[in-house]
């Protein structure tokens, strides 16, 4: 589905506030209420828009360890990869999961109260997976930039 000027639009301001009404919606796009939902039931059916979240304060949660890990797996088979998927992805500390080239097969993005709890989750959890073999850890000291909303106006493919 190609995406036009109004798409992105309605695409932007949905990541912006998903809970916006679609008349207000609407007249933020200069148009109609029922072509803009119309549009944003299309975005939807498409794929483009997957889903409405709330986004939690992780401080607020008592999440102020944030790390990310290198895992390399002990064997590259089809199995062990798929077993080792599969079961990350069943770990709430896991946030997000890459696999990746380079020195590393997978990405991890996990979230803890602080380091002894990530320490913990090392130790009881990613390290008791038989597929790892080696994990190499980078701490966040502080983020200068967490964006959520997926750029629209880049030079996007089938966009008019």
């Amino acid at each position: 589905m190609g995406l036009d000027k109004i798409d992105r639009q309605i695409l932007d301001i949905l990541q912006e506030n998903g809970r916006i009404s679609n008349a207000e919606l609407a007249r933020r796009i200069n148009m109609s209420p029922p072509p803009t939902l119309e549009r944003v039931k299309k975005l939807e059916r498409n794929g483009i828009i997957q889903n409405y979240v709330a986004l939690a304060n992780p401080a607020k949660l008592g999440l102020n360890c944030f790390t990310y890990v290198e895992v390399t797996l002990v064997r590259h088979g089809r199995e062990g990869v798929e077993r080792f998927m599969k079961s990350i992805t069943a770990l709430d500390e896991v946030m997000e999961c890459h696999h990746i080239t380079g020195g590393a097969d997978f990405l991890l993005k996990v979230a803890s109260q602080d380091i002894p709890d990530y320490e913990n989750f090392v130790l009881h959890k990613l390290t008791a997976l038989p597929e790892v073999q080696h994990l190499k850890t980078m701490v966040v000291l502080s983020t200068l930039k967490h964006e959520t909303r997926m750029p629209t106006d880049l030079n996007i493919q089938g966009s008019k």
